[in-house]
């Protein structure tokens, strides 16, 4: 097993917010593309209502706080918001580990989580599943399965 973050349970993030009631459904997925790029740890948009019943897009950036200015102006530079909230958060953060299993089709790599050392779930790689379901003119599902049943 490889372990990707062993120590550290907490860690300290921003959140970015605005509302945007203008922008076409294009421009919105470049934004979101844009931030990815840009280093955000995750973007993502929910529906709302403003004022005068108007639906509109709320935008939610979670970063660094290193990267919040540059993250807060490349908000401002592409979309039609005037202005960006932030706030500081807190989170705590599952310890994550990688390992590798056997299918009868080929190895599969996954994602355990865990909390107090103690592994509660297993993902497997959505890519691994995937080409291996192409080469074999099998369902993705039964690879996952395959992917997950205990050894």
């Amino acid at each position: 097993m490889n372990s990707e973050n062993t120590g550290q349970n907490f860690d300290q993030v921003v959140l970015l917010e605005c509302n945007l009631d203008d922008m076409t459904a294009e421009a919105l997925g470049f934004v979101l593309e844009r931030l990815m790029a840009e280093r955000a740890l995750d973007a993502w948009f929910t529906p709302i209502v403003m004022k005068k019943g108007r639906p509109a897009t709320l935008l939610s950036v979670l970063c660094l706080p290193e990267d919040a200015a540059r993250l807060r102006r490349l908000v401002l530079r592409e979309t039609t918001t005037l202005g960006v909230r932030w706030r500081a958060c807190e989170r705590e953060i599952a310890q994550r580990q990688t390992d590798q299993v056997d299918t009868p089709w080929g190895s599969v790599r996954r994602k355990l989580k865990l909390l107090d050392g103690v592994v509660v779930s297993a993902k497997p790689e959505y890519e691994d599943c995937a080409r291996l379901a192409r080469e074999q003119g099998i369902p993705l599902q039964q690879v996952i399965d395959a992917a997950l049943r205990p050894r």
